[in-house]
């Protein structure tokens, strides 16, 4: 979905186009995923190291 927002539209307007087309977007069910991902490593452990690597 497009929007299009001209220079000079009152913030009213602009917060109303917002919400329309928040409401409009499609819902993703990211839930059903949860916990199904199998990996060979601890994330946790993976996390630190990355963290690590901007050291």
């Amino acid at each position: 979905m497009i929007t299009v927002i001209k220079k000079g539209t009152p913030k009213e307007e602009i917060r109303k186009r917002i919400n329309e087309a928040i409401s409009k977007a499609p819902k993703k069910g990211i839930l059903k995923y949860a916990g199904k991902l199998k990996t060979a490593i601890d994330p946790l452990e993976y996390q630190k190291q990355m963290r690590d690597e901007w050291e």
